[in-house]
């Protein structure tokens, strides 16, 4: 460490591992998709049907932060610590979750380098800091297990890699619980994704929660136009349009509504539009619904070219 000034120190190390993890993910998108990846490990929505946190076992709470690391760690290619979780910059580094941002730490990271976490499903964030357990930086007490945390000082003193970052959303918790009820309702899987678009509408959906949705192993079937919630939906005049597909992404934009990302679908009711005034689609014009208008003719069959990768 070297002097800053009368009231900080910088810790060199704890900067050099900041700067390779934000090398590593400038942008967030890589950390994001593993904490989105391991609420959706935990939940097993397909088999299960869970999709919120509450849902889950208190063991399973407490094996969030073990896959945290170990998704992490597969993500970012982080090398095994000798005496901590990773190897960061060449520095040992020990890596604690907490869905609350109450990280309790162990002796063995007591003078070493912190990777701490924390992610919000309800509010699609996460956080991933670097601080270092040094005596001026935790509080006094510990628990029985000899564990303590960080004090209003260490907090201050997290170097912050992204905080309140955003991730994939999780469609069903953005929703009203009556009208989640009124989907899993459904008596069976493609009755419950048919409500699913309907009510989500507008809203960009993942596969996850498609899968969670259908508890079916052809889940991404029942989306189709052949018997899938596209041609059921279409006499409703409900566009499902897909992520994969750059055409139908563009579409998403031009008509107003949610852009779904590679992987995520979104759908939304059109009716008929005047020449030049909407987008046209399949020999017609159409633009989006407007607050409390309701499709009176089938929507359009959407272009299916693929995106590139």
């Amino acid at each position: 460490m070297t002097l800053f000034d009368s009231t900080e120190l910088i810790d060199e190390e704890v900067e050099n591992v900041t700067a390779e993890l934000l090398a590593l993910d400038p942008d967030g998108s890589r950390m994001a998709r593993v904490f989105r990846g391991t609420f959706d490990q935990l939940y097993d929505g397909q088999r299960t049907g869970r999709y919120k946190i509450e849902q889950l076992f208190k063991t399973e709470k407490t094996h969030f932060g073990t896959l945290v690391e170990i998704n992490l760690q597969r993500e970012l290619k982080f090398k095994d610590g000798d005496i901590l979780d990773f190897k960061i910059a060449g520095n040992e580094v020990d890596c604690k979750y907490s869905h609350t941002g109450a990280w309790m730490l162990p002796m063995e990271s007591f003078d070493e380098i912190v990777l701490v976490t924390q992610a919000d499903d309800h509010r699609s964030t996460w956080s991933a800091g670097v601080v270092r357990v040094a005596e001026q930086n935790r509080r006094t007490s510990v628990n029985r297990d000899k564990k303590t945390g960080l004090n209003a000082l260490g907090r201050s003193r997290i170097r912050w890699v992204h905080k309140n970052a955003k991730m994939p959303p999780n469609t069903l918790l953005q929703l009203a619980p009556q009208v989640v009820d009124r989907i899993m309702s459904g008596r069976t899987g493609q009755a419950r994704l048919n409500e699913l678009f309907r009510s989500a509408k507008d809203k960009r959906i993942p596969r996850n929660v498609i899968a969670t949705v259908a508890q079916q192993n052809d889940f991404m079937k029942r989306v189709r136009d052949n018997g899938g919630s596209r041609g059921a939906l279409r006499s409703e005049g409900i566009l499902i349009l897909g992520g994969d597909y750059r055409i139908q992404r563009d579409l998403a934009v031009a008509l107003g509504s949610e852009a779904p990302d590679p992987g995520e679908l979104v759908s939304f009711e059109v009716v008929p539009a005047d020449p030049g005034l909407g987008v046209e689609i399949d020999g017609n014009w159409w633009r989006h619904s407007k607050p409390g208008e309701r499709a009176t003719v089938p929507a359009p069959t959407l272009p299916r070219s693929r995106a590139k990768p």
